[in-house]
């Protein structure tokens, strides 16, 4: 049984860790967040892996930014904070011993590749890239599950990006996403879940940027079978994500909020049910 049979075979919500580039390239602070999201009961870290020469604009790369290592150039700076194949085989190895899976997005051709050297158990493609039809295309070559989020997309974007998964029969999970972090209310559309859910065969899933939990909350009472929220150690930490990100305490919380939904939902079906049969004999005689 693959990820995706078990996430739709579930009673409770997958939820994906998104440590992202909250590490700010240590490893101790990478090792910090997979024990919280393991101690907390969540399925999977997710991590972004680039190639900063690929995927920073030429007109970004020279541009002098301050950082907690001092001032360096924007090239310089993502470089710094990427992690390669020795940090990856260490976060394959430490997540193997607590027993929690891992994954990654792909932001280029070069990360495809390199994240295919590991058995992760699916690859997510970002909203930033649902648009980029040649990684889209080869990953869906490979036949390892895939999850998109669909921020900064119409319906017309997510059609075109499933027709690439359909026509190579590959399994697919789609997110609902609004890509602002943090997101605000009135943008995050929660029913659009439903129209997804409605409109694709496929597992619906939701990816928050939003301070709150209740988003959360109420889009696997929509039916999302995957939240995926970032997680961080301190919102004052470095990082343009830290700030819209889970601390360990909310981790926790959500866990135990989302955990029994869908067995509160239950079925449509009205009956008398098992414990109120003596109620009945009680007061109806």
């Amino acid at each position: 049984m693959n990820v995706f049979e078990q996430i739709s075979t579930s009673k409770e919500p997958y939820l994906i860790a998104e440590i992202g580039i909250n590490h700010n390239g240590s490893l101790e602070i990478t090792r910090k967040l997979i024990d919280a999201a393991h101690g907390c009961g969540w399925d999977n870290v997710k991590f972004q892996k680039r190639n900063p020469d690929i995927c920073v604009p030429e007109n970004q790369k020279l541009i002098k930014r301050d950082t907690p290592w001092g001032e360096m150039t924007y090239i310089d700076y993502k470089n710094k904070i990427e992690f390669g194949k020795d940090e990856y085989n260490y976060i394959d190895q430490y997540c193997s011993d607590k027993s929690i899976t891992w994954t990654a997005s792909v932001w280029d051709l070069d990360s495809l590749n390199f994240i295919c050297n590991y058995n992760v158990p699916f690859i997510k493609i970002p909203s930033a890239h649902i648009t980029n039809h040649e990684l889209l295309y080869e990953l869906a070559k490979t036949k390892i599950p895939t999850i998109l989020s669909t921020g900064m997309s119409n319906w017309n974007m997510v059609d075109n990006a499933i027709g690439i998964f359909e026509r190579e029969n590959t399994q697919y999970a789609i997110l609902h996403c609004n890509s602002t972090y943090p997101a605000q209310n009135e943008d995050l559309n929660l029913n659009v879940i439903l129209e997804m859910k409605r409109r694709y065969d496929c597992i619906v899933g939701y990816s928050g940027h939003e301070y709150d939990l209740t988003p959360s909350m109420i889009a696997v009472a929509l039916g999302a079978k995957i939240v995926e929220r970032h997680i961080t150690l301190d919102h004052n930490m470095w990082g343009t994500d830290q700030s819209s990100s889970l601390e360990i305490h909310a981790m926790d919380l959500l866990r135990k909020r989302v955990k029994d939904i869908n067995i509160i939902l239950g079925h449509s079906n009205k009956v008398i049910t098992k414990s109120e049969e003596k109620i009945l004999e009680k007061l109806r005689g």
